[in-house]
């Protein structure tokens, strides 16, 4: 991106006053040690293959809290002077920076309150709660729940934990470099959620200073691309409900801001379905958990398989914590995609035994019916003629394929309606 070339030392970055480097990073490595898990960094030799290019995964999912944001809230905690910690801390997120500002607040004995948006998803609502902190739903925004999360504070002279303008938390989001490059020094790129741009800005300033010719990528929701429109002086919109709520950010960060735009190479913007596809990707083949923002990097990836075509490339899994009716949606809705599950609608005179027949027909072609119902009002039909309505699974498009084929050949009108691509 414009100004990555021109950016100097890549060892020292200013910070609104303070400075993030790679020193920075690796102190904060060592001060969360053993209170923050190292998590795996290995390749996915299945993934890997199926795409034409090498990917290494950094299973942050699997932190105590389900995301990466342990790092850095846990290093700004341990920040606070003694005074800070008897008053508390408040923090504004939609579920994963206020889970790990809540459980290791409650380690470290210091109370935390948390706004967040009044939408967030019940799982973040809850676990939050569980780690004991005292959770405000207010505003339908992040922004809004910022707004009232600073002013809150101090009227309470609580400190505020800001999820990403913050030179500690930055600091700590870096060590997820350090130990992807320990683990996998041959990595030629590095692929990153964006939502304020914390954990991109630490891990290209950490990967940067190491290794200096590897590409950092960020990637953001094409529903909300702030970042991508900071750093390009683009006016794409922001709206509707992304599954990679979690980086659903409208203002991105102060300080990260130009960051960004100094050490990441390149912003892709992914759509829902290459979401969601990811989301399915990961629990189909690795057996592991991603929310939305979490398989971004894996669904620029299937945006744009070409452009990251037999590379060494590392994917943040950032986090985890996705609600189980939201994945359940999404899985079903990558059935639909691969064929495997369909909606028949087909045209049948209004008779006994016409049910029958076409259950014999899908049958015979080795398919089941999970849902069947009739329409007989609602249809531009004759009055002596009704639409069914049939759910099939099937094995996959071709099997569908094959199916609506013998309805046809045994004299049905019929219409598939699967999952939008």
């Amino acid at each position: 991106m414009e100004g990555a070339k021109d950016s100097g030392p890549l060892t020292k970055v200013e910070a609104g006053g303070d400075v993030v480097t790679l020193q920075s990073i690796q102190a904060a490595a060592a001060r969360i040690a053993g209170a923050v898990e190292k998590t795996e960094c290995d390749q996915s030799k299945t993934l890997s293959e199926l795409l034409g290019t090498g990917i290494w995964l950094k299973r942050e999912n699997l932190q105590f809290t389900g995301s990466f944001k342990e790092r850095g809230a846990l290093n700004r905690l341990l920040a606070l002077t003694e005074a800070e910690r008897e008053k508390g801390v408040i923090a504004m997120s939609a579920g994963n920076h206020a889970q790990g500002v809540a459980y290791h607040a409650q380690k470290l004995g210091i109370p935390a309150y948390i706004v967040m948006p009044e939408h967030t998803p019940t799982v973040k609502v809850e676990n939050t709660r569980g780690h004991g902190a005292q959770v405000i739903l207010k505003g339908t925004q992040l922004e809004e729940a910022a707004e009232f999360a600073v002013a809150y504070g101090q009227e309470k002279g609580l400190t505020f934990v800001h999820p990403y303008d913050d030179h500690l938390v930055i600091s700590g989001q870096g060590t997820v470099a350090t130990e992807m490059l320990d683990a996998a020094p041959d990595l030629e790129m590095l692929i990153v959620p964006i939502g304020g741009g914390g954990l991109i800005s630490g891990v290209a300033i950490a990967a940067k200073a190491i290794k200096p010719d590897i590409k950092v990528i960020g990637v953001q929701a094409r529903l909300y691309p702030s970042m991508y429109n900071a750093v390009r002086g683009e006016e794409l919109p922001m709206r509707g409900d992304t599954l990679a709520e979690g980086i659903a950010v409208k203002a991105p960060g102060r300080i990260t801001t130009p960051l960004v735009r100094r050490f990441v190479d390149d912003i892709v913007l992914v759509d829902e379905a290459q979401l969601e596809r990811a989301v399915s990707l990961l629990i189909g083949i690795e057996k592991t958990l991603v929310e939305g923002a979490g398989a971004a990097g894996l669904a620029a990836i299937l945006a744009e398989p070409e452009r990251f075509r037999d590379r060494k490339i590392g994917l943040v899994l950032c986090g985890g914590n996705i609600d189980m009716r939201l994945l359940a949606s999404v899985l079903t809705r990558e059935l639909a995609r691969q064929g495997c599950l369909t909606q028949l609608s087909i045209e049948i005179p209004d008779r006994p035994g016409q049910l029958a027949t076409v259950s014999t027909v899908i049958g015979n072609a080795e398919a089941n019916v999970v849902e069947v119902y009739h329409q007989r009002v609602f249809t531009d039909l004759p009055a002596k003629g009704a639409e069914l309505h049939v759910v099939i699974e099937t094995r996959d498009r071709a099997h569908l394929e094959s199916v609506v084929d013998a309805l046809k050949t045994s004299g049905y009108d019929v219409t598939a309606k699967g999952a939008p691509e």
